[in-house]
């Protein structure tokens, strides 16, 4: 009786243990999957490193209750949040960022090409004008093509990309028709300046947005390739609009072009050029994220000024950017100021934008695999390179041209990285907002530069010299705040970032 019950008693405790084991298992099992799923969280609304857009964090990191071994829910990670979501490719995906060319082409292409208008006003229209003062209907139409970020991103993440490019393309094409019929200052300010700039940018932040919905793991290059219509923009649009090159030459084109429809029919069909593109940009540009409309909250926009590396980045833009539009100013009026003919000063900016396309690309394709912040210093690093050590000392045509060449290929990479760095570190669901707040920061570099352009050039009594200089430290400084960026997430440590 005493063996039966010391067998009984050895039993119960064997099957105990066994019991307990594969509760154990069940609550590692657990705890893997909740740190599986925080992983997951790092992936889509950081960068892997702990950075959360702070506003959203509690959002975005549900509270979950695990009891008796049982799995988190599947809603734990929001609906289109999950990094499995991310199509990274497919008809539909590629289809956006088609789309996202056409709008890239017809909004930043066009704003890139404003060196050649701004050459051209001054020795037509606005003539009785200074080039500091003409400096402000480009500057202008950078800084609206910027501010517009605040408002446009807002309405983009409450309602997705369609009514902005649908209202874009209108704003844009009629302000565009009204630069044809311009004939003194103020109608040029109105109507390249702010018009057609705030309808490029409405277009501009639709397109760039929804291309990230998209993609995750191949995110730079998906923005790459979309930024490359802009590149194209910027090759295609001043051949169009660069009449002083074709008239000084007195070519076959102005035989037949120039008497016949003059500087308005020829804005006109560059007008109707792009409303065809916008056509087939309005059918296919889409967010993949359902919009939540949103009531506005003033906090939304400062939250991510709270992120020190979001700062840092935006901050890094602003100088960087300070200098990166300079070139596209002023390259044209500075190859002629050196002796080169207008008729080739008028390529310089196609063969930048033209060789800016394979920058926008490549680079965007090793940010995927070597870390969008680790290309992106280095491409800042080449481009400040480039302007001190080539622009700055460059006389005659071929110096000239290669630095055109060169620097098309690093701040392409520049511009069409941006994007890539905010949403690597933001809540893709605010994305709209976060984005527009890195470029509010931008817009007052793009709203001033070109005047302190213009006034270094009096300065120097013509001379390019000071404006050079202005460019390369300007731009110097935005690579060492880059750099702050990057240390501020993994310190000093080589890393994929």
């Amino acid at each position: 009786m005493s063996y039966a019950c010391t067998e009984s008693v050895r039993i119960s405790s064997r099957l105990q243990s066994v019991y307990s084991k594969r509760q154990a298992t069940k609550a590692m099992a657990t705890i893997a999957n909740t740190k599986e799923h925080d992983q997951m969280l790092h992936e889509v609304n950081g960068n892997g490193n702990g950075v959360y857009d702070n506003a959203s964090e509690s959002a975005s990191r549900p509270e979950t209750k695990v009891e008796n071994g049982s799995k988190p829910p599947k809603s734990a990670i929001p609906t289109g949040f999950n990094p499995a979501d991310f199509p990274d490719g497919g008809a539909t995906a590629w289809a956006v960022v088609a789309g996202a060319w056409c709008c890239l082409f017809c909004s930043w292409g066009w704003v890139t090409s404003i060196g050649v208008f701004q050459n051209y006003y001054q020795e037509n229209q606005l003539k009785q004008y200074s080039p500091s003062e003409i400096g402000w209907i480009p500057s202008l139409e950078a800084f609206m093509m910027f501010v517009g970020g605040i408002p446009f991103g807002k309405i983009f993440d409450s309602y997705g990309p369609r009514y902005l490019l649908l209202g874009g393309t209108l704003v844009h094409i009629f302000g565009v028709m009204m630069i044809s019929i311009c004939k003194k200052y103020y109608q040029f300010l109105l109507a390249q300046g702010i018009c057609s700039a705030l309808g490029a940018s409405a277009i501009f932040y639709a397109a760039n947005n929804s291309v990230s919905t998209w993609f995750l793991k191949r995110r730079a290059l998906a923005i790459g390739v979309a930024f490359s219509g802009a590149s194209m923009g910027g090759v295609i649009i001043p051949n169009l609009g660069h009449f002083r090159a074709y008239f000084d030459l007195d070519s076959i084109m102005v035989n037949q072009l120039i008497p016949i429809v003059g500087f308005g029919w020829a804005i006109r069909a560059t007008a109707f050029m792009m409303l065809g593109l916008m056509i087939i940009g309005n059918t296919t540009v889409k967010s993949r994220i359902t919009p939540q409309p949103r009531p506005f909250n003033i906090q939304e926009f400062i939250d991510p000024l709270t992120d020190m590396p979001f700062s840092c980045t935006s901050l890094a833009t602003f100088f960087f950017m300070f200098g990166t539009f300079l070139p596209f100013d002023f390259i044209p009026s500075q190859a002629e100021h050196e002796g080169m003919s207008p008729y080739l000063a008028g390529y310089l900016l196609s063969i930048l934008n033209a060789v800016s396309i394979f920058g926008r690309i490549i680079p965007g394709y090793a940010g995927d695999k070597l870390g969008r912040f680790n290309v992106m210093l280095a491409v800042t690093t080449a481009s400040t390179i480039i302007v001190l050590a080539l622009w700055l000392p460059s006389r005659g045509n071929t110096p000239t041209i290669l630095f055109s060449a060169f620097y098309g290929f690093t701040s392409g990479t520049f511009v069409s990285l941006v994007p890539a760095l905010i949403a690597q570190i933001s809540d893709i669901r605010k994305i709209g907002v976060r984005i527009g707040v890195n470029y509010l920061i931008v817009s007052v570099s793009g709203l001033i530069q070109n005047p302190i352009g213009g006034a270094l050039i009096s300065r120097n009594n013509g001379g390019y010299e000071y404006l050079q200089i202005f460019c390369g430290l300007t731009m110097a400084v935005g690579t060492m705040l880059y750099l702050v960026a990057r240390i501020l997430q993994v310190g000093f440590k080589v890393a994929k970032v």
